[in-house]
């Protein structure tokens, strides 16, 4: 039985998600908080499985309730965000505390099929409750100083084994980007291009905090843009982005409004299928944490065509859901920890 901690100083809300976790006879709602301080306390005496945090209550925020049961009481937290520009940075804040996810105040808005809203809500629960706080590995600093190299090693164009790097990734995928991006030295010889499953206004703050964190340029897609080495091209949440390569010209992006078969957006398939077409026997696709199978078919299309697949290992997952379902199918040529997996893309390239 899965133990859910309800945080919001709305009653609709307490009873809108007390009604739509409690339908399923695997979870169980131990108790209900207004604010900060209450669930502070609630924390320590009820000791949930999960709490769902929200960010604006009297007395204490979210955010300050966060970094003392993070501090305090370890647990995994949800965050219950308004899907605002502002709101995404406070979340990305709450992120970098030590949430593990977020959700949005309105459920309607969630940026998949709303049919599937309460399903995936609830296997959300269920793999979080289950994988619990993931816990950082320690590396020692003489090893973190040998994994950002200051500069790439030269090869000429046909010496380079890759030729651009796809992501994906979805719950707990904020924080390992954070850990991977900064990594990449300046003069990364080609593009990456990356699907994160967020919502619209939250993946223009995310570019920017990842570009402020790392020594390449981060920035969120737009559409028909040149792919150039040394960037990093987050696809906009809500629509789809895939890579095209107009006869005779260079590889641009190409930005899709979403409305298509693919329950996620922005869809890793849909990016994955693409560089598969584009980049045959010359593509690194990187599958990170996150629930479901999205990547998977396009993962398989790209390993056809000879190109090599890093999945990210079920230790550093927050939700080995994505990954596994790579791994399952055989296509992994290596599994990695998600302190591993920046050195590893240096290499490749």
């Amino acid at each position: 039985m899965v133990k859910i901690l309800i945080v919001d100083d709305s009653a609709f809300m307490r009873n809108a998600l007390s009604s739509m976790l409690s339908s399923d006879p695997e979870i169980q709602i131990i108790g209900t908080a207004r604010d900060g301080l209450e669930a502070i306390e609630k924390v320590q005496s009820l000791n949930p499985d999960v709490v769902t945090m929200d960010v604006e209550m009297p007395r204490m925020d979210g955010i300050t309730a966060l970094k003392h049961i993070m501090e305090k009481f370890p647990v995994p937290v949800i965050m219950v965000s308004s899907l605002t520009s502002e709101g995404a940075k406070i979340t990305l804040d709450a992120l970098d505390i030590g949430a593990v996810d977020f959700i949005p105040k309105n459920l309607s808005e969630l940026s998949i099929n709303i049919v599937k809203i309460k399903e995936i809500l609830i296997d959300k629960i269920k793999h979080i409750a289950k994988k619990g706080i993931v816990k950082r590995r320690v590396i020692p600093a003489i090893h973190r100083a040998i994994e950002v190299p200051k500069s790439m090693p030269v090869r000429t164009t046909g010496e380079r084994r890759v030729g651009l790097v796809s992501i994906g990734t979805s719950t707990g995928g904020p924080k390992a980007l954070q850990d991977i991006m900064p990594k990449i030295p300046k003069d990364f010889p080609v593009p990456i291009v990356i699907a994160q499953h967020m919502p619209a206004n939250f993946t223009g703050p995310f570019a920017e905090r990842l570009n402020q964190l790392s020594q390449i340029t981060v920035k969120e897609a737009l559409e028909g843009e040149t792919l150039k080495p040394g960037f990093a091209y987050i696809a906009p949440g809500g629509g789809h982005m895939r890579v095209k390569r107009p006869r005779g010209l260079e590889t641009v992006v190409s930005i899709s409004e979403g409305k298509e078969e693919y329950i996620y957006r922005p869809s890793v398939d849909a990016l994955m299928l693409s560089v598969a077409e584009y980049f045959p026997g010359r593509a690194l696709g990187v599958i990170l944490t996150g629930m479901g199978n999205d990547g998977l078919k396009g993962l398989i299309a790209l390993k056809k065509t000879g190109g090599r697949i890093f999945a990210q290992d079920e230790e550093s997952c927050v939700v080995y859901g994505m990954p596994k379902a790579v791994v399952d199918a055989g296509i992994a040529d290596k599994v990695l920890s998600l302190e591993e997996i920046a050195g590893e893309i240096i290499n490749s390239v």
